[in-house]
This record gives structure tokens, sequence and C-alpha cells, in this order.
């Protein structure tokens, strides 16, 4: 009989949803992603783990066979991946000259190589995380899609948006999960472990945790400068002007500010953002921008370091690639804080069953 559980992962990225699922108690058998910065740093990151290096279309049930031990592949217990998630993000309700969720190519193109595995591989759990955008109500036939799917392949699913600031993660960072469970697998989300300091009906949980808690240590000149980013850019003298935690509504008529720059709501939510050391980090990109925030709320570019920290990698995680091929992938990437309380939660439910048939 094999020892504990394991997890295949696509769209691993630099791993994640891997790292959290595999303190949680899950082995990694492999990882499938088509870039090869993330494919560089999933090998150093997860020794012994098998990846796949090319598009989820191609990742087929032969193609598996010939990469990892059959026997393992016959009885994975975990499937985790959050498709790419342009086709589901706000931005698309501004850019209405591209095409949304699976009327873009790219969402249709990844959701359908999602369910495809699923089809094959038929784990005892799956877990698919996107943006929160992915819950708003045009994108209500992709979920009904996924769902259908994965029921008629006999899984029970349930969804839900959950704040990695609700589980440690010193970031207000939402996140949408669809979880499907085999017969006779009683899943159930976690139960939030932090809150903000404002919700004092719930003072047996910690409070969210800060900016300044998770980076205040790392602000010092040793590091690396913005390598070639300046922070807000043209804009940066107004950029110093913001006060933290705030952005460039600070300069519009309607916040009442004597000189408007900015007309109300005309920009993105993020332009000009600056961090607050007493709050948690606004979401983190995944794309390093000279106007596009969050910014340290010493004006600067946030750097490497003091991202990962508020996606709560560890500091010594590999990351392969230029600094903005390494941006890219830890902005992309699930908070391993979050992932390792929902890998938790599908490990419960895996073990809940074993007992029970063994009672």
């Amino acid at each position: 009989m094999r020892e504990g559980l394991t997890a295949i992962s696509l769209f691993s990225g630099c791993g994640g949803l891997d790292l959290g699922v595999q303190n949680a108690g899950f082995r990694i058998l492999a990882g499938v992603d088509n870039d090869p910065a993330s494919a560089a740093s999933h090998a150093r990151n997860f020794e012994g783990a098998k990846f796949y290096l090319g598009d989820i279309a191609d990742f087929t049930e032969p193609l598996a066979n010939s990469l990892m031990d059959r026997r393992e592949l016959a009885d994975v217990d975990l499937l985790v991946g959050g498709p790419p998630c342009p086709p589901f993000s706000k931005s698309r309700f501004y850019r209405t000259d591209k095409p949304r969720a699976m009327h873009d190519p790219l969402g249709e193109a990844t959701i359908t190589g999602y369910l495809e595995t699923l089809r094959w591989l038929r784990p005892k759990v799956f877990l698919l995380e996107n943006v929160a955008g992915m819950a708003f109500k045009p994108h209500a036939d992709t979920v009904r899609h996924i769902v259908d799917t994965a029921r008629g392949f006999g899984y029970t699913c349930q969804q839900r948006v959950l704040n990695a600031a609700d589980y440690g993660v010193p970031q207000i960072r939402q996140r949408f999960f669809i979880v499907g469970s085999s017969e006779g697998i009683d899943f159930k989300f976690p139960a939030p472990t932090h809150r903000p300091s404002s919700l004092t009906d719930h003072s047996d949980l910690a409070v969210w945790r800060t900016a300044q808690e998770a980076i205040g240590d790392l602000d010092t000149d040793e590091l690396a400068t913005d390598l070639g980013h300046f922070a807000g850019g043209k804009y940066h003298n107004l950029l110093e002007q913001i006060p933290p935690g705030d952005n460039y509504l600070f300069f519009t008529a309607k916040r009442g500010h004597p000189a408007p720059q900015f007309e109300w709501r005309k920009r993105y939510w993020s332009f000009l953002l600056k961090l607050s050391p007493d709050l948690p980090s606004w979401t983190i990109q995944a794309r390093r921008s000279n106007n596009m925030g969050p910014f340290h709320w010493r004006n600067r570019i946030l750097r490497i370091e003091e991202v990962k920290r508020l996606q709560t990698f560890p500091d010594a995680w590999y990351l392969s690639g230029n600094v903005e091929q390494q941006w890219r992938q830890v902005g992309n990437a699930v908070p391993p804080l979050l992932a390792e309380a929902l890998g938790k939660a599908v490990a419960e439910s895996i073990h809940q069953k074993s007992a029970e048939a063994a009672a």
C-alpha cells in the first residue's frame, strides 16, 4: 500500500498551490506549465517531481503515463490548478474589444484542458482556482459548464470566494475556488483563522497580518533597487504626496483635493496605489509597473524579496529568469499559506473517508 497523499498540478507556475498542498501533507508527483521560467523554478523547488513543459492540451493520458509511474498515476488523491485568469479578470469589463471567459480562446483552451485531465485522471478531489471575477454573473455559464462536466464524472462540487488575508496571508487577495469531491468524501472549506481589526465579534481569531509585519525588516538599501522601473513614472511627485493605503483618487475633486489631477474612477483602482504599513498589502499584480501598484509606502517599487513575503513564499524559494519573469511567477501564484489551509481541509476529508471505510 502506498504511503501518503499525492497531488498533480496544472498551470503550476513557480508552485504556490503546490507548496501549500505539499505543506498540508501531499507529495507533488508532477507539474504542468508552458512557461520555461516556471518549469525551471518548479524543478528546483520540487525535487523528484516530474514536469511537463508544454500546453495543457498536449498533457494527455499517454503522455502522463510515459512521464510518471503508472501505478501512482492510477490512484492520485488531488488535482490542483488555476487556469490563466485574464479571460475572467475585471479588466475584461473595461476592455470590451477583448472576448471574455470561454469566448476567449485562452479561456476555452485552458478550462477544457483542465476538465479533460480531470476526465482521464479521476483523482479523489480536484481544486480549480481563479480570480474572484469568475464568480461574477457574466461568467456563470463557464462555472456551470465546469460544475456540470465534473458532476458527469461523479464529483460533488462546492464553490466559494476566499480572501487570503482571512488565512494569515498579509495580503487582501480574493480568489474563487471550485472543489470537487468523489463519492463518500465530505469536503468542507476551511474556516478563517484571521479577521480585520474592525470585526470585533470574532475576537477569538487573530487580526489580519500587516505589510509592516511581513516586510518591515526588508526595507534596507542592501537589497536591489528598482531595476529599470521608477515608481509612479512621470507621476512620482504625486505618488510621494498620496497617503499610505490610498491611490490616485486622493487627487480628485470628489475627494476634495484643492488641485485635482485625475477624474473620479477614470483609472484602474491600482493606479498609484500605495501600501499602508498598518494594513495587509493590496493584491500583488502579475506585472511590475511604473504606475500600477501596490507600491511601498516609501514611494518605491516593491522588491522580489518583499513580493515573495507578501505572497507567503519562503525567503529561499527559487525563482528562475529575470526580475520581470520572477515577478510574474510570484504575482500569478496562489499564496502558499492559503493553499495549505485548503490542502489540509482536503486531506482531512480524504482521511475521514478512509477511516470510515476501515471501521
